[in-house]
């Protein structure tokens, strides 16, 4: 089943030349149908499928969507909506969903994006997943060469550091992804994929080939726990 009609793209290339509280108030109508009613449904879907997996992703669907208000706050850029709907479905949710790797999904006019990883571990957690890379670090390159990965995200992303501890610094020369403070990746699809029949097949399917990379993260950051 479609989701989302054309209307939903069409919302987004407008209010991106109508950044404005006034054409969002005037639009509001169009925004709960067009945009925020099926973006629940959607959203729910994936849980309800994510859970069949795996049951810790049986979170209410309030945990797991972002509204579309930005926080301008401490921002530059002053525009009050953001350009696109997206969620986190993962155990922890929106709020603490990227401590165990599940899924970031955004859609917006200019694309629809999967994201799974580690965005932003702590330093404790980092530490954990560099000495766990250390460890296993054939385990890790056996992963990211598998062909449904590299067709389906390429490759492993992330910010980098510049000076590591010592102790890893020697692994680090083999293995350079222990320089990574980020480990993420992606599958970017054009905008017309969401308005298709299939989106919740075709998200599943990343989940599906993300599941040995997400295991291993999610190994690794939970190490010294276990």
């Amino acid at each position: 089943m479609a989701y989302f009609t054309q209307d939903y793209l069409k919302f987004f290339m407008e209010l991106a030349a109508n950044n404005n509280k006034d054409w969002f108030n005037a639009n509001k109508k169009r925004y709960e149908l067009s945009v925020k009613e099926p973006f629940e449904a959607f959203v729910s879907d994936v849980i309800a499928a994510a859970t069949k997996v795996d049951k810790q992703f049986d979170i209410p669907v309030k945990d797991a969507i972002f509204r579309i208000y930005k926080d301008v706050r401490f921002s530059k850029d002053k525009a009050p909506y953001k350009m696109h709907m997206s969620a986190v479905v993962s155990p922890g949710g929106r709020k603490e969903g990227m401590d165990i790797p599940g899924m970031y999904l955004q859609l917006g006019a200019e694309d629809f994006r999967f994201y799974s990883g580690l965005y932003m571990p702590d330093k404790d957690m980092l530490q954990r997943v560099r000495e766990y890379i250390v460890g296993h670090s054939d385990e890790l390159n056996e992963i990211l060469k598998d062909k449904k990965f590299v067709r389906t995200f390429g490759e492993l992303h992330g910010e980098t550091n510049k000076v590591l501890p010592k102790e890893l610094k020697v692994a680090a020369e083999k293995q350079p992804l222990i320089y990574n403070k980020q480990f993420y990746f992606f599958a970017t699809y054009t905008p017309e994929t969401i308005v298709k029949d299939g989106l919740v097949e075709l998200v599943m399917d990343n989940f599906a080939v993300s599941g040995p990379l997400r295991e291993y993260l999610t190994k690794a950051s939970m190490k010294s726990m276990m």
